[in-house]
C-alpha cells in the first residue's frame, strides 16, 4: 500500500475503520489519510465492494433489469435505486473487460469466424461487429455506427492488437469491405473464404448479446452500448466451459 498522494511508502494504519470495515491509512511524508477504496474507481460508494462487483456481474452475465437487481439487493437487505446499478456498471465495467482482454492475449487459434450483427439503440440499428475462433473463443468485438471499410479496419486492427495473434484462416460472409480489409490489415498471405454455411456458428453464436437487447429496452447512449457488448462478451468468454 501506498499514499494515493504522493505515492510514498512511509504509511502508517490508523486504528479505526470505515463504515464498511475498510483500513485507513496515514501517510508520513505529507499527511494525507486514505483508506483501501481511495484508489480505485469505488472510491466514496457507500456500499461494499464485493456487492457491488456482485451486482456488475449479474448484471453482465444474466438476462436482468436495473429494475430487477435493485429488487433482488432489496430482499437482502441493501436499499439502492436502478440509477446506482447503472452508475457501478458504468464504472466497473470497463476496468472488468480491459482485465479479462489481457489475461486472454495469444490464447486463439488461427481460424478467425467473422460477422456483424444489429444492437438497436435510441431506435436506430448499430452494427457489433464480432469475432471468435475455431473452438468458439472470443477474438474481439467491436460497436460500429457505420458497416464500411472504415469499421472493418478498425475492427481487424483491434482484434489483432488485443489477441498478439495473426490469423491463417479468417472466414467470412459476402460484404465487399472484409478483402481489402484482411489485405491491408493482417497480410496478404492470410487465406479468406466467404461462406454463410461455414459461419453458421458465428451466428448461432450472436444469440447471447442479442437475447440481452430485450430486458435492457434498449441501449441508450453509444458508450455504455459500447461498454455492455464487450464485457458481456468477455465475462462470457471467461465463464465459458
Amino acid at each position: 500500500m501506498r499514499c494515493s498522494v504522493r505515492g510514498s511508502a512511509a504509511i502508517r494504519e490508523r486504528p479505526e475503520r470505515t463504515t464498511q470495515g475498510y483500513r485507513r491509512y496515514r501517510c508520513g511524508t505529507c499527511g494525507k489519510q486514505f483508506n483501501e477504496r481511495s484508489t480505485g474507481v469505488l472510491n466514496r460508494v457507500q456500499y461494499p465492494s464485493d456487492v457491488i462487483a456482485l451486482v456488475v456481474l449479474w448484471r453482465l452475465r444474466y438476462k436482468l433489469s436495473l429494475r430487477d437487481l435493485a429488487e433482488m439487493f432489496l430482499t437482502r437487505g441493501f436499499i439502492f435505486s436502478y440509477e446506482a446499478v447503472r452508475d457501478w456498471e458504468a464504472k466497473l465495467t470497463p476496468t472488468l473487460a480491459e482485465n479479462l482482454r489481457r489475461r486472454r492475449k495469444g490464447r486463439v487459434g488461427p481460424s478467425w469466424y467473422i460477422d456483424e450483427t444489429y444492437i438497436r439503440m435510441r431506435g436506430r440499428w448499430r452494427y457489433l461487429y464480432r469475432a471468435i475462433d475455431r473452438d468458439g473463443a472470443l477474438v474481439d468485438v467491436r460497436l460500429s455506427e457505420h458497416r464500411e471499410l472504415a469499421a472493418a479496419r478498425a475492427f481487424f486492427r483491434s482484434a489483432k492488437a488485443v489477441t498478439g495473434v495473426t490469423p491463417d484462416r479468417v472466414i467470412t460472409d459476402g460484404h465487399d469491405a472484409y478483402p481489402r480489409a484482411i489485405r491491408t490489415e493482417l497480410g496478404q498471405h492470410v487465406r479468406h473464404r466467404t461462406s454463410r454455411y461455414l459461419n453458421n456458428r458465428l451466428e448461432q453464436d450472436h444469440r447471447g448479446i442479442k437475447s440481452r437487447c430485450r430486458p435492457m429496452l434498449g441501449m441508450m447512449s453509444p458508450v455504455s452500448a459500447a461498454h455492455y457488448c464487450r464485457g458481456y462478451d468477455e465475462l462470457r468468454n471467461f465463464l465459458r466451459c
